[in-house]
């Protein structure tokens, strides 16, 4: 399963959105295409910060994304996304008791391209550009961009394990992060993988799930998640940057209710979590940590 990103997010965390572009070449016959759309629910409910006061956000995410594989060797695919946070406030006392940011809308565009030099052997890389910002701002100021660099090995049919790397300028900060990426089939009912994308926000995580039948299978798992966006100049951070980072533990119940169709219902903790504002000249820093939040997420994928 798989990508948003930064974001298939809990915020942009727990949208698991379906395959990322390397492992579904992966599974393509040479000349084969495949598309996927997916749409994803998030809500965090009320969440006390340790400075005082509250917040809670909801958010929607949408993407649409084809892969090709036009020879044994390689592959290619292509993905549109867009994703709206909502957030509100209640005596934010770390931000002076007033509303740091409400609405964010990140839209994203990238590609990726592999190869495979052997059989058991894939690299791909996958550059992506997305502009993360508070409603108003537009494009200016705003853009992250990079590429995630992942190499493969098939070490039997029932296991691939690869290294990655994050490579990615987010706003006004370089960020670099490996991870480890793994497609375990344990048993028959038993999987070990990555559920999400890697990306500007963070590495892919790990997932274990159990199939219980051709129609439903449970998971758990947990990742890292960080991402920025630029402010308005509308509210107290004018131009500014703001920036929240958690670490979501997840647990999901799918339902795969027609071929290629598939329901997840996610019921996530996120925990380590730290809300920040930064002042356009970055000379000041407001944050606060946050309580541990509770969130639930709907996930739609449709494959075709």
């Amino acid at each position: 399963m798989q990508h948003s990103t930064s974001h298939a997010v809990l915020v942009g965390a727990i949208a698991l959105l379906g395959t990322c572009m390397g492992a579904a070449a992966q599974s393509l016959q040479p000349g084969q295409t495949a598309g996927s759309f997916s749409l994803t629910g998030i809500n965090q409910f009320k969440t006390d910060m340790n400075e005082g006061g509250s917040f809670d956000w909801y958010e929607v995410n949408a993407r649409l994304g084809a892969n090709r594989q036009f020879s044994a060797q390689w592959g290619a695919g292509v993905f549109a996304e867009y994703n709206y946070q909502h957030w509100s406030w209640s005596n934010p006392v770390a931000f002076g008791g007033e509303a740091p940011w409400e609405g964010i809308s990140t839209p994203q565009l990238g590609f990726s391209v592999s190869y495979s030099p052997a059989p058991d052997w894939r690299v791909s890389v996958s550059p992506s550009v997305e502009w993360a910002a508070e409603t108003g701002v537009g494009t200016s100021g705003s853009s992250t961009y990079g590429a995630v660099l992942l190499g493969t090995h098939t070490v039997s049919p029932n296991l691939t394990l690869g290294l990655g790397a994050g490579v990615f300028r987010q706003i006004d900060e370089n960020r670099v992060f490996p991870f480890i990426a793994i497609n375990w089939r344990i048993t028959d009912k038993w999987t070990l993988s990555n559920p999400l994308p890697a990306g500007p926000a963070g590495g892919a995580g790990l997932e274990l799930s159990y199939k219980v039948d051709d129609e439903w299978t449970v998971g758990a798992g947990g990742a890292y998640r960080s991402y920025r966006f630029r402010l308005n100049d509308n509210g107290p951070y004018a131009g500014g940057i703001g920036q929240n980072r958690m670490i979501p533990v997840f647990a999901r119940l799918s339902y795969q209710f027609l071929p290629g169709t598939r329901l997840d219902l996610y019921g996530v903790v996120n925990t380590g979590g730290n809300v920040q504002a930064q002042s356009a000249d970055g000379v000041q820093t407001w944050n606060s940590d946050y309580k541990t939040g509770v969130g639930l997420g709907l996930n739609v994928n449709h494959r075709f």
